[in-house]
């Protein structure tokens, strides 16, 4: 079977920067199993995936406006410490969530002078280009409950 909308595909996978730096790998892992087409993996690695067939590998070179997208400086933030009740030792490169119009979202904590935290509300592979080696190892069919629910369910079912 090859890879189309609605197949759930296994991929081993190793992530690299520019630099070849690995930064993810499914390595000593279970394979990402993911449900094609319905948005759950970047859309640059999605779409090269398309109609290769289990034991195709592939080296895939995705440009950030087809991954995380770019990197956006207003989305960098100088917030007052109160902001992090209940939090006593603040570090450089904690996550929290934070709520803003849109919903809510990720920020990483990137520098702190005193009672001034800088935050940082980009995905942390934003502004990258990200370099994958994947493997297919196995694409079937979606059950109709994978498919209502729009992502894959595990060996054992799926539980909320």
């Amino acid at each position: 079977m090859n890879i189309e909308k609605n197949a759930v595909v296994s991929i081993e996978y190793t992530l690299r920067d520019n630099d070849g730096i690995v930064l993810d790998t499914s390595e000593g892992r279970e394979p990402l199993s993911y449900l094609h087409g319905s948005g759950n993996i970047i859309p640059g690695l999605e779409s090269s995936l398309e109609n290769k067939a289990a034991g195709d590998s592939l080296v895939v070179k995705v440009a950030p406006a087809d991954a995380y997208g770019e990197f956006d400086e207003s989305r960098i933030t100088k917030v007052d410490r109160s902001k992090f009740e209940g939090v006593s030792d603040l570090k450089v490169g904690m996550q929290f969530t934070a709520s803003g119009p849109n919903g809510s979202y990720m920020v990483t904590i990137t520098n702190i002078d005193n009672d001034v935290v800088t935050v940082d509300g980009n995905h942390p592979l934003a502004g990258k280009t990200l370099n994958f080696d994947v493997t297919v190892v196995d694409v079937r069919s979606a059950t109709p409950e994978e498919l209502e629910h729009g992502h894959v369910h595990g060996a054992d079912g799926h539980h909320h």
